[in-house]
């Protein structure tokens, strides 16, 4: 009990720090702007010092690892500046991060279904786009842009804070004579042929804090500018690529699919099992004991009564048995009244008192997360009767929205009985482990040595429209 809330406690405080993460980003207003400044003036001050380091060392280590490339070392030199390169890049997507940018997925550097010898490592670099990407970004574009960005970055920071404060600090510096006073320039420019008379130097403090003022007003604006012009270059440049998230997903379908096919074969060939020691061997015993009657009924009536009777009783037992082996499919209850009846069906024809919970939110659940759904809770609550000895069984039946995260289903069976539940390869949990994955769902045992043991199962799905729901209906 205690394991199910905690579980449900930490996938509740994940859920709300995502959010949380996820919603900082999304802030609007002038006051968030201001926010974010000290962040991005100190990842735009220290852009250029980062990228005329990684310039000087960049070119240093390829351009000499290039001239000796007909040698065997001058390989290492080149490989050891796309691996350099690789770094550089890395830390910009760090401090992009830092910055208060969304983060940009880095590229899938190693491939884990491949082989990784010595040479295959080293020569890699050479046939992944990325590191010459990499390579591009530290040694060309980068120390262009980031000159760029920390000129503008240093010359408004300067203009906004000395115009702003100049009136205080200025008064203590000699004045010299000059050739022109900036104001009358621009009063001149506004103005032509103004005869205004107005004291130099009162003149050149006011202009110079309107000016500073100006361009402190228009410094969030101009850094955050700044910021979105590495950040777009970091995810053109820096970013995995489209492909390399699809190939992901397909390999992740891939795997989905071949537990599902898995699971789906592990449950025919145990009702094969079970129907072959089970009601087959009552048939043939009831065929056998059907022409034992045949044979005595007209010589021996009384003991051909008695083989009636025991054939009724085999054809009783066989019919129960096929009843229990006909749960493993959908039953009409569960297509006709839906999940929350078939499970509390289900409870009741447990031989141990199972309390049921059951809260689905109103959420119209597809029928194929209804059907696994009722085949998991069965298959845990025959666990828990048959293997936990216990007194007492709970089910609960949960859904959630996990915003982005898409809808979930959470299914807990928790027994106060001697625990040591795992799932062993080739038994009935390892089975229903792969049923869940093949839904690309979670499977949790917590189940110490004396019990109690709580199993849970948290399957997404996709919640029907109002339309299908009652179509389906």
């Amino acid at each position: 009990m205690s394991t199910e809330s905690t579980s449900i406690d930490r996938m509740t405080t994940e859920t709300t720090t995502t959010e949380r993460a996820d919603a900082a980003p999304r802030r609007r207003g002038y006051g968030a702007l201001w926010a974010s400044v000290p962040r991005e003036l100190g990842f735009l001050i220290l852009t250029m010092p980062i990228a005329i380091t990684g310039l000087a060392l960049l070119s240093t280590v390829f351009f000499t690892g290039l001239g000796m490339i007909f040698l065997v070392f001058g390989i290492f030199i080149v490989v050891a500046a796309l691996y350099t390169a690789r770094g550089f890049g890395m830390l910009e997507l760090v401090r992009l991060r830092w910055a208060g940018r969304p983060a940009i997925t880095p590229p899938r550097w190693e491939r884990a279904d491949r082989e990784q010898g010595f040479w295959r490592m080293m020569l890699a670099p050479f046939v992944n786009g990325h590191y010459w990407l990499y390579l591009l970004h530290g040694m060309v574009i980068n120390p262009i842009i980031s000159v760029f960005t920390w000129a503008v970055t240093v010359v408004w920071t300067s203009v906004a804070l000395g115009g702003t404060t100049g009136w205080i600090w200025q008064r203590f510096i000699p004045e010299s004579d000059r050739g022109f006073w900036l104001h009358d320039v621009i009063l001149d420019w506004v103005f032509p042929g103004n005869t205004f008379e107005i004291d130099p130097i009162v003149g050149e403090r006011v202009f110079e804090f309107i000016l500073g003022v100006v361009f402190l007003l228009t410094l969030p604006f101009v850094f955050r500018g700044l910021t979105l012009l590495h950040d777009v270059i970091a995810r053109g440049l820096l970013g995995a690529w489209r492909s390399e998230a699809l190939e992901v997903e397909v390999a992740q379908l891939s795997a989905s699919r071949g537990a599902a096919v898995q699971a789906e074969d592990a449950s025919l060939r145990r009702l094969e099992r079970d129907i072959h020691d089970g009601p087959q061997q009552r048939l043939v015993r009831l065929q056998m004991d059907l022409a034992a009657i045949e044979r005595k009924l007209e010589r021996d009536p009384d003991s051909a009564r008695e083989l009636l009777v025991e054939a009724r009783d085999q054809a009783r037992e066989t019919l129960d048995e096929l009843r229990a082996l006909s749960r493993g499919f959908a039953p009409p209850i569960l297509q006709d009244r839906g999940l929350a009846v078939a499970l509390e069906s289900l409870a009741l024809r447990s031989p141990v008192p199972v309390t049921v919970e059951i809260d689905l939110d109103d959420v119209a659940l597809p029928a194929a997360i209804e059907r696994n759904a009722y085949f998991i809770a069965a298959e845990l609550l025959t666990n828990a009767a048959k293997h936990a000895g216990a007194s007492a069984i709970r089910l609960r039946v949960t859904t959630r929205d996990e915003g982005a995260a898409g809808h979930w289903i959470d299914l807990w069976v928790t027994d106060n009985g001697r625990g040591g539940a795992s799932a062993v390869p080739g038994h009935g949990l390892a089975g229903l482990d792969e049923r869940v994955r093949g839904l690309r769902g979670i499977l949790v045992i917590d189940s110490p040595t004396g019990g109690p043991t709580s199993i849970g199962a948290h399957v997404p799905f996709v919640p029907l429209a109002p339309a299908a729901a009652s179509g389906t209906a």
